[in-house]
């Protein structure tokens, strides 16, 4: 018998390490909090009621904040307020979920008509939930332990088998998972024995109404940039897993083959330290030193979207060397600007970037390899203005509006999926 989904009103969506009202680039705060938001903002054009649960960091955080009109975060109380790290959230996630339950308990029954939780923590809580209200779980992952053990970085820490076990128990009780590209589609298959029936694949987007090309002169000025600078620029939050120490040490090689470029040469990193990167905060400052660059390289904070624009504007290129990235928005967001890439070609990378297209795709992270590839790019203009128009062309097929489509779509499969289940049960 074929099965309606039936009207879709009002859903929970568990962020519960992180907030997406906090700023990006530093602590957990990442691409995820921006996929959070910006795709919550259009469910709710949509006509379906959005309502965020994520953990309190504040004492001072109310119970409810308003993000967009029918989108509504909510705090729940579980451990310390600051101080926690997320690798010991594990320990409050009973906290968190006796919160969320008890958020819905205070409803009437049928208040929400679907869950969709964000990492794996998230999903732990969702699992629960999920059974508790008799509604679909649809999870995305956005990092799995196995893959980033696969891809550690040199003196990384290794993500714990707690972590594993948690996903494994998560792609089990999902009705559906939501992968960024095929390539995450495959590894929750093939590394998580992940039902194929399941996943499915949804590109994450980009505001193309705010990262647009600019005048490079005036972002230049606002931001104290000479004209003529060569600006190789790192946008994301300080730690191994995402390699600005590739970037430096490639900027000194840079130097070392062409020494006339050491009055020219700006390396921004925009970021603060997250992760097991908090060990050593000082570690880029400290690296960048003894290559003798330090004059070269500009330390900024995380900054909003507005003064990123101005960053991505005002740069020759973005520079992405992580180890891994499920996706990675900041790619994106660079392109939309008119600011080729060059990435590493791991991951979702491949997907955000289109090599020789709108950037430049590099193999492993030989600091050596990484410095021909910027000496070929700074030296030729033809390919700069090439991949710049090539960058504008691929960002334009990635709008959140597009995301969010998809994203609804998997929804109504996901209602379907558990009506058939509760029927044959």
């Amino acid at each position: 018998m074929l099965i309606k989904p039936r009207q879709l009103e009002r859903i929970a969506i568990l962020s519960v390490h992180t907030s997406p009202l906090h700023q990006p680039g530093t602590g957990d705060s990442g691409g995820m909090n921006v996929y959070i938001s910006e795709t919550a903002k259009r469910i709710a054009q949509r006509g379906i009621e959005v309502e965020i649960f994520t953990r309190a960091t504040s004492q001072k955080d109310p119970d409810r904040i308003e993000l967009a009109p029918g989108v509504t975060v909510r705090n729940i109380a579980a451990g310390p307020f600051e101080g926690l790290r997320k690798e010991d959230l594990p320990a409050q996630l009973c906290a968190v979920t006796a919160g969320v339950l008890r958020a819905e308990a205070a409803k009437r029954e049928g208040f929400y008509d679907l869950l969709h939780s964000h990492y794996w923590l998230s999903g732990q809580v969702g699992w629960i939930a999920q059974e508790r209200w008799g509604v679909p779980l649809v999870h995305t992952m956005h990092t799995m332990a196995r893959v980033k053990n696969l891809n550690l970085a040199q003196g990384d820490t290794p993500e714990p088998s707690v972590r594993e076990i948690g996903e494994e128990q998560v792609v089990e009780a999902a009705d559906r998972l939501v992968a960024n590209t095929e390539a995450e589609a495959q590894e929750l298959i093939n590394l998580y024995q992940a039902d194929p029936a399941r996943v499915r694949i949804v590109n994450p987007g980009v505001d193309l109404n705010t990262f647009k090309p600019g005048s490079k002169s005036d972002a230049r000025h606002e931001l104290g940039l000479k004209p003529n600078a060569v600006v190789l620029l790192f946008v994301g939050r300080i730690q191994p897993l995402k390699a600005p120490d590739v970037l430096i040490k490639a900027a000194a090689e840079l130097i070392r083959h062409e020494p006339e470029l050491r009055s020219r040469l700006v390396v921004p990193i925009c970021g603060g330290p997250s992760g097991s990167g908090l060990a050593k905060p000082e570690a880029l400052h400290t690296l960048a030193t003894e290559l003798g660059i330090i004059d070269n390289v500009r330390f900024e904070p995380p900054s909003n979207r507005a003064n990123l624009v101005k960053w991505f504007q005002a740069a020759d290129v973005c520079v992405i060397p992580s180890h891994n990235e499920s996706f990675g928005l900041v790619a994106l967001e660079a392109q939309a600007c008119g600011t080729p890439v060059i990435a590493a070609n791991v991951g979702g990378l491949p997907t955000a970037v289109r090599n020789n297209i709108g950037g430049l795709l590099v193999d492993g992270h030989n600091p050596h390899e990484w410095a021909h590839v910027l000496q070929k790019f700074i030296g030729d203009p033809e390919l700069q203005k090439q991949l710049q128009l090539g960058a504008l062309d691929h960002a334009a097929k990635f709008g959140w509006e597009a995301t969010t489509e998809k994203l609804i779509e998997v929804y109504e499969e996901a209602v379907i999926s558990a009506q058939e289940r509760r029927q044959l049960a």
